[in-house]
């Protein structure tokens, strides 16, 4: 008894299962069985000591020797059409790979490979089946999932293929290429809906909205706010349309343009603890009235209670008016919220010092230190990763 095993099945990770001859033969009719004469077996150890070194050219040579010999040996062909695969020979790879499962259906390393072979050669229509096979078979092959996905993504079904590439990505949470190809997914998902909504009405207020949306999401503010005008002049008092308005302008900084969508928000919709709260933010931003601020952060708490950035600048603005004692509270419950944001341990050390604790004060500013400098590495790395992810685009 031997193993049928090839070069490819140590170089592609999804062919990686060995198939005993005994397995294979259980499947086959018993009259095949005296097909394993002892000139098979040594052309199986020539075949699998030249794959093992690296000499493709004289493992494939073996095994067509060994289907001549053993022509209902199915094991054989998933080999050999391994060998093909992996040297490229993608017409070659098919055609074995395709006898081997007329001999045996139940191998699913061949009808991987044999589905990666039609798409190497154009032929997705035949692929795909064999691909949902395989990734059936085994849902953890990433090799499968990801030539299945760009299949789906090229065929324009978009909710699939983020479905896949969101498994995909739970498993390999540091593949920038995948991390793209997810972010293009949704990209053409969102384009397509802001396709058929402006079927329907192109000037709407909703058409509006969701082009700022996409327009802001790859931080194009200038051209979002375009969009936005656009909705706000059509509904002003519709909920929502001002806070989209007041979120661009937040994102850029402008923050008393923000302000004035803030208010206009509230005064559509009174119980928006978000714009309460990034009114007081603005405000805070701003250096402008640290009581209305106050006021502000204290109508988002009382609405929303878990809402943290808004205790952390309740607490600025307790600060700022030089009521350190009553900030503490917050600063604890953010802290143990965010325990790496680094403004938290900032404040947390003024209110400290504030109270005489100087080494309280001491040991929040070393935090303090320590998670700015962590910040900024990561701000660095994602540059980084940013550049990379374009370069993989390209």
């Amino acid at each position: 008894m031997f193993s049928l095993a090839g070069k490819a099945h140590r170089s592609v990770p999804l062919l990686a299962a060995t198939l005993a001859l005994a397995l294979c033969f259980r499947a086959d009719a018993q009259a095949k069985q005296d097909e394993v004469t002892p000139e098979v077996q040594r052309l199986y150890a020539e075949a699998h000591q030249a794959s093992q070194s690296g000499d493709s050219a004289t493992a494939i040579e073996r095994y067509r020797s060994i289907i001549k010999l053993a022509p209902h040996l199915a094991a054989a062909y998933n080999n050999l059409g391994g060998l093909y695969f992996d040297e490229h020979d993608y017409a070659h790879a098919a055609e074995v790979l395709k006898r081997g499962l007329e001999l045996n259906p139940n191998m699913p390393t061949a009808a991987a490979i044999l589905g990666m072979s039609y798409v190497q050669l154009g032929e997705d229509d035949k692929a795909e089946p064999l691909l949902r096979k395989a990734l059936k078979a085994n849902p953890k092959d990433d090799k499968v999932e990801m030539m299945l996905t760009r299949m789906l993504i090229n065929d324009k079904k978009l909710e699939e293929a983020a479905r896949h590439l969101n498994d995909y990505l739970a498993r390999n949470a540091r593949d920038q290429q995948a991390w793209y190809l997810l972010g293009k997914t949704y990209l053409q998902l969102s384009e397509e809906s802001l396709k058929k909504i402006n079927e329907i009405d192109p000037d709407s207020v909703v058409a509006h909205e969701i082009a700022g949306e996409i327009d802001e999401s790859m931080h194009n503010y200038d051209l979002a706010l375009v969009e936005y005008k656009k909705a706000v002049d059509m509904a002003p008092d519709k909920p929502g349309t001002h806070m989209h308005m007041g979120d661009a302008y937040w994102y850029i900084g402008k923050w008393q343009s923000a302000q004035t969508e803030f208010r206009a928000e509230l005064k559509n919709d009174p119980y928006n603890c978000m714009a309460h709260w990034k009114l007081a933010n603005a405000i805070l931003e701003a250096n402008d009235s640290n009581d209305e601020a106050l006021s502000e952060a204290n109508s988002a708490i009382e609405r929303c209670p878990s809402l943290m950035q808004a205790r952390v600048d309740r607490a600025r603005a307790l600060v700022r008016l030089g009521r350190q004692p009553d900030a503490l509270p917050d600063l604890l419950m953010a802290e143990k919220d965010s325990p790496t944001e680094p403004s938290i341990h900032f404040l947390l050390a003024n209110v400290y010092r504030f109270q005489g604790k100087s080494a309280e004060a001491q040991k929040e500013m070393q935090t303090y230190g320590r998670l700015q400098r962590e910040a900024s590495a990561a701000v660095a790395g994602q540059a980084s990763d940013s550049s990379a992810i374009k370069n993989a685009a390209h």
